[in-house]
């Protein structure tokens, strides 16, 4: 069994939790979240993932933070499909977290 872990953001910094575990066909997405800080910093938030949104199988949201949640509009906008897991409690939380976001996200996902 070929067991992968990829880390496509929250590695040189705080923000853009993002990490893909592969193993056996399925693809699960660890967070998927938004870069903050500066200019240069939050500029990433425009860049490709370093993976196709389409083969991820699941999104398992850790917690409902926007480093941890707040790149999912562009992850579904490129295609994502798949199931999202996550507490109740996280889920509440991302939901009030991306709607006060949503017009910033939305803007930065469309240009």
């Amino acid at each position: 069994m070929s067991i992968t872990l990829s880390f496509h953001g929250g590695v040189d910094g705080v923000t853009g939790s993002c990490h893909l575990l592969s193993a056996e066909g399925l693809n699960i997405l660890i967070d998927c979240g938004f870069f903050q800080g500066s200019f240069e910093t939050e500029r990433r938030n425009r860049d490709d993932f370093g993976f196709d949104p389409a083969s991820i199988d699941y999104l398992l949201l850790t917690h409902g933070h926007l480093d941890h949640c707040g790149r999912i509009p562009l992850l579904v906008k490129k295609r994502f499909r798949g199931k999202i897991i996550c507490t109740p409690a996280t889920y509440d939380i991302a939901k009030i977290i991306m709607l006060g976001r949503f017009r910033r996200i939305w803007r930065d996902c469309a240009s």
